[in-house]
């Protein structure tokens, strides 16, 4: 269906790890099983796929016992057929409806015969993060599966000239030329409508890129499974404060100090009674943290303040949604507000699918830089504007008591360097 840099990740796996048990996670829709199941059908002549939603029958093949050869003996039997397990790959997939499955992971990585397994599905990190069985510890290979970057979204949409134009722009600090420029600003405003879940950018392709035509069910529908899922698998006197948590993070960004406040959630909303609810969501990979930092000093971890944090959507084309943005205020000047919010969260999960802890530094009510990132061993300071006011009070202040080796300006305008290096918006995903 589409490129993704995932494949990457799912080669070297094969090439390196495949007698490790991998375990891919990502929140719901991200495409993990579409792109493991396109991995498998072109690199191996025989994969067997089980999904234990589909067919739960398969989860009392491990109630048992742990042992691979007679747990792979059952699933033969019920298949009623022969595996060759020296050149078959088998993908477990909702693999969090068994938590003996998972326990089981141990003992096929520990087993003399060549078990080739790939797992995958939704809410695995809550469900490991409550794990009651014995977690296989170092006997699992985990990776991450985020929805689409803006990169990613040129792929899916054949605009790989213009990207190779933006990657080599970046690498050589040199402004991209004004009508690529404009190009590329006017995907980037349309990646905020649509977000990166690979059926939204479906939608998008097959309306020939026309916003007006896309249809925002395709959102709504993923943001009702969200809450669904929320209603099914969080604690039960959970379930009502993870929704209001998650339904609350537009009024939490449009404030101006997008810190988060339990208030704006309830009335009745607090820590020690809804910490646990943003806490599933950060599990389900549904909410990104970015945490405040008290010093400006390696590790940033040491200096974190845990009751001073901003929350995100994982995607911005949800958020988009959840905040009921019109897109044609997105896509005209008059949308400079929405566009701000939208910009932020889209920084945040561009930072995020790159492995990038999320903090921010703010002083006083005047001086807040919006992200702080580890980029080459240094702590790099980040202020992102949703148009070209490029004014930088706060950024010009770190400057002066920081002094940084450089910093970041993410805005609308072009590539350049000075004391501080403007880079486009849609430019965030190559800062590695």
């Amino acid at each position: 269906m589409f490129r993704r840099k995932f494949e990457e990740k799912l080669r070297n796996w094969q090439e390196n790890n495949i007698n490790t048990p991998l375990l891919v996670i990502g929140a719901r829709q991200v495409g993990k099983t579409f792109i493991i199941n396109q991995f498998l059908k072109e690199k191996y002549n025989a994969y067997i796929y089980i999904n234990f939603d589909e067919d739960k029958n398969y989860v009392s093949f491990f109630e048992k016992d742990y042992n691979p050869e007679r747990i792979i003996k059952d699933i033969e039997a019920y298949r009623n057929e022969k595996i060759d397990i020296e050149n078959t790959v088998f993908f477990f997939d909702e693999v969090q409806k068994s938590e003996k499955f998972i326990a089981s992971l141990k003992y096929f990585a520990e087993s003399e015969k060549a078990y080739k397994i790939i797992c995958a599905g939704s809410l695995l990190g809550v469900k490991i993060n409550r794990f009651s069985e014995s977690f296989p510890v170092g006997k699992v290979y985990f990776e991450y599966l985020y929805p689409m970057d803006f990169e990613e979204f040129l792929w899916a949409i054949d605009e790989n000239e213009l990207n190779e134009k933006i990657t080599s722009s970046f690498e050589k600090n040199s402004a991209l030329i004004e009508p690529l420029h404009k190009k590329a600003l006017e995907l980037y405003y349309h990646y905020l409508c649509v977000g990166g879940m690979p059926q939204a950018i479906l939608e998008y392709n097959n309306k020939n890129r026309d916003l007006l035509l896309f249809d925002r069910a395709v959102h709504r529908n993923i943001i009702s499974a969200y809450l669904a899922d929320m209603g099914k698998y969080a604690e039960t006197n959970q379930v009502v404060k993870t929704m209001e948590i998650y339904n609350s993070i537009p009024r939490q960004l449009a404030k101006e100090n997008k810190k988060f406040i339990y208030k704006n959630v309830s009335d009745r909303a607090k820590s020690q009674n809804y910490s646990s609810s943003i806490a599933w969501l950060l599990d389900a990979g549904l909410l990104l943290k970015c945490v405040k930092v008290n010093k400006v000093a390696k590790p940033l971890k040491f200096y974190e303040e845990e009751s001073y944090f901003k929350l995100y959507l994982s995607d911005v084309g949800l958020l988009c949604n959840l905040s009921e943005f019109s897109f044609r205020d997105i896509l005209s000047k008059s949308g400079t507000e929405f566009r701000g919010i939208l910009a932020e969260n889209y920084v945040a999960q561009t930072l995020h699918s790159q492995n990038q802890k999320l903090f921010y530094l703010t002083e006083t009510r005047y001086f807040e830089i919006d992200f702080l990132i580890m980029l080459d061993d240094e702590i790099i300071p980040i202020e992102v504007k949703a148009d070209d006011n490029i004014r930088s009070r706060s950024l010009n202040t770190y400057i002066e008591k920081y002094k940084p080796n450089y910093a970041i300006r993410l805005s609308t305008k072009n590539f350049g360097r000075k004391k501080i290096r403007s880079i486009p918006l849609y430019a965030v995903h190559l800062l590695k």
